[in-house]
Order: structure tokens, then C-alpha cells, then sequence
């Protein structure tokens, strides 16, 4: 049942048109491709989150990149960021292989389930504030369907810095709502039922400069498989 409305909100969330600017956008990003990947049918819609239904834990990035899961249409798939990311699974044994480079690869989550705050591709990679918003209700559903969840990893401060209100909204318990704690990597924190765990962005930004390292991420998620066996 789980799955099956599962596969209803992801099809919701394909057929969204809310933004008009992020829509003109992903697909104009289709119609002009790049030149490496002329010759592919790029996908140029929304993009659902992926995985394990049964997951205990989520990854939430800030938007599909416009020539990865904008092209591919899966999030982190066909992109730089997603060569590390899945590779980081893959060590940490949530992943079946450590590479994704298109939705029928083979690539399959185990425990762990992997999506984005904003599920349309943005200029610049900066959704507006309203653009937003208008898709925290998708994460919301979301959550409430992968009712085993206990660990988020949020890769970049934007994730961080909308799941914590977003989760604090929810919740019902007064110390909840009050916390705050500021974005870092490493950085952690008890939102009611779900610990959160902070991770630099995997972008070129990042690990081209050695801010974010193969040693760094790989300590986020072997941070998150010792809370989820404790």
C-alpha cells in the first residue's frame, strides 16, 4: 500500500506545473540541450523522489541540476554531484552500485531513500522563495508515506535551513519548535523523531576546492548507519 501511494505522489509530482518560471525553464534546458548529450531525450519535467520505501534513511538535496536529473529524470543521476553521492552509498552499503548514470541503470537503494527540496530544475541553481514553498508540500506527503525514517541527511545548507522549519511546523512538542542550530557539515540535530545530519553539497564547487572530501562524506553517512543499527 505504502508503495503504491508512493508511485500516486510521484506521479503527482511529475505532473506539476505551479511555477511558471521553473517550468519555461526546465524546459527550455530541454529543448537547448548540451552538446555532450545532444543526441538524448531529456526529461524536462519535475522529479520525483527515489528508492526504498521501507527506507530508514532519507537524503534531501536542494533541485535536480538542469543537465542531471533534468535530462535523466532522476534526482542526483547523470551529474557530478551524483557520482558522489552514489558512490558514498554505495560504501556505506545503502547502494547496489556506486554509479548512476540513467533511470534504467540498475541502481537500487537499500534502507535509504533519496529526494530534493525543489523538484524542478532552477536558473542558477537558486529557486525562489514561493518556488519553495510551493513544493514543501510534496516533501511533507512524502515523509509522512516513508513512515520508517529516523535519519536526514541534508547535503547544503538550503536542505537544512527548509526541512528544520518545515519539520518544526509539524511538530507539536514546544522544545521542538523552539530549537535552532546552525548549518555545518557534521552538524546535527534531534528534530522529534528524526535526527538530522548536515553534509556539504557534493558540487564540482565543493569537492574541486577539497571543501568537501570522499573522507567527509563518507563520515556523514557512517554517522547516520551507526544511529539507524544502535
Amino acid at each position: 500500500m505504502a508503495k503504491t501511494t508512493l508511485q500516486i505522489l510521484q506521479n503527482t509530482i511529475i505532473g506539476c506545473r505551479r511555477c511558471p518560471r521553473l517550468v519555461a525553464w526546465r524546459e527550455q534546458v530541454a529543448r537547448d540541450k548540451r552538446a555532450a548529450f545532444r543526441d538524448q531525450d531529456y526529461w524536462g519535467k519535475p522529479i520525483p523522489g527515489f528508492g526504498d520505501p521501507k527506507a530508514r534513511l532519507l537524503v534531501c538535496g536542494l533541485a535536480p541540476a538542469a543537465h542531471g536529473g533534468n535530462r535523466t529524470g532522476r534526482v542526483f543521476t547523470g551529474d557530478r554531484s551524483g557520482d558522489w553521492l552514489f558512490a558514498a552509498l554505495y560504501r556505506a552499503g545503502f547502494a547496489n552500485q556506486p554509479t548512476s548514470v540513467h533511470r534504467e541503470d540498475g541502481l537500487l537503494l537499500k534502507d535509504c531513500y533519496v529526494t530534493a527540496c525543489v523538484r524542478c530544475a532552477p536558473p542558477d541553481n537558486k529557486p525562489t522563495t514561493e518556488e519553495r514553498d510551493n513544493c514543501l508540500g510534496y516533501f511533507t506527503q512524502e515523509l509522512g508515506l516513508l513512515k520508517r525514517v529516523r535519519v536526514i541527511v541534508c547535503l547544503g545548507g538550503f536542505a537544512w535551513n527548509t526541512i528544520i522549519p518545515t519539520l518544526r511546523a509539524k511538530s507539536e512538542d514546544e522544545k521542538v519548535a523552539s530549537k535552532k542550530a546552525p548549518f555545518g557539515h557534521g552538524a546535527k540535530m534531534t528534530c522529534g523523531p528524526y535526527l538530522l545530519v548536515g553534509s556539504y553539497h557534493p558540487s564540482q564547487q565543493n569537492t574541486f576546492t577539497g571543501r568537501l572530501t570522499e573522507a567527509m562524506l563518507d563520515a556523514v553517512f557512517s554517522q547516520a548507519k551507526r544511529h539507524l543499527t544502535a
